[in-house]
């Protein structure tokens, strides 16, 4: 299959080397050859081959300098490398040459939240929700619930996760980071029905439990008054994420 698909990777250089180098190439082969080069960039990122990934956006981006998925590609390249200044300055040219792209927006958003930047980051990922046909805002209303939760504006936080939620109701992580807000909030009933939702999703297999997850499991079993269920929550946290955040301020919850 590698081998398969090794080979039909240098197939569609030859194609794009073909159209790229006719002199009386037409705009529809121009237009063509970017795409076709920036999928292959993108083949590469995902095989994990940066360098190659790079090669095959820049050619992209010579046959047509204003072809912003090109641009976002090499982003995305230089990320994985590390290069975040140069990462950020090909994100910024991508959300540039296309203002209304939600997909440019949400993976600069997150490329800002991965570097502790949250203001900004909380700015481009609220452009990202903007789009109503955008095929991830679920998960840009996720992320821009997570960034203002950092800059400790829960009810903004909220209203993301809520709107996560009501684009694809089985976003686990807006489930958790829900219940946790509405725990804090002593809205315990909304809390625990948020959280059934995610174990119905855990017990059916479809996602595991994570560290905060057994933390506000732990939190909602003691307002429930179930010890025996606040106990293997805790189990589980001390056994599998021993290092964590959460996990440490469970320990300080019993001193």
């Amino acid at each position: 299959m590698r081998g398969i698909k090794l080979v039909l990777a240098f197939f569609m250089v030859l194609v794009i080397a073909g159209c790229a180098t006719k002199g009386s190439s037409t705009n529809s082969e121009k237009n063509q050859a970017h795409e076709a080069y920036t999928r292959l960039g993108f083949q590469y990122l995902q095989s994990g081959d940066t360098s190659n990934a790079k090669t095959s956006f820049q050619r992209a981006i010579e046959i047509q300098s204003s072809y912003a998925e090109a641009h976002n590609g090499i982003a995305l390249a230089f990320q994985i490398e590390g290069d975040d200044a140069l990462a950020e300055k090909y994100f910024r040219r991508a959300a540039a040459l296309e203002p209304s792209s939600a997909m440019m927006h949400n993976n600069f958003g997150a490329f800002l939240f991965a570097k502790g930047r949250y203001e900004e980051a909380c700015k481009a990922l609220a452009r990202a929700t903007e789009d109503p046909f955008y095929n991830r805002r679920s998960q840009a209303f996720e992320n821009l619930g997570r960034c203002y939760r950092h800059l400790n504006r829960e009810d903004a936080a909220k209203h993301a996760f809520q709107r996560a939620l009501q684009v694809t109701a089985n976003r686990p992580v807006s489930m958790v980071e829900l219940s946790e807000i509405l725990l804090a909030e002593g809205n315990y009933p909304e809390a625990d029905k948020q959280f059934q939702k995610f174990l119905a999703l855990v017990e059916s297999r479809r996602v595991e439990h994570y560290a905060k997850s057994l933390w506000v499991g732990i939190r909602l079993a003691r307002e429930e008054r179930n010890a025996s269920r606040a106990a293997t929550y805790a189990l589980i946290l001390k056994n599998l994420f021993p290092e964590s955040k959460e996990y440490q301020e469970y320990k300080e919850s019993t001193r």
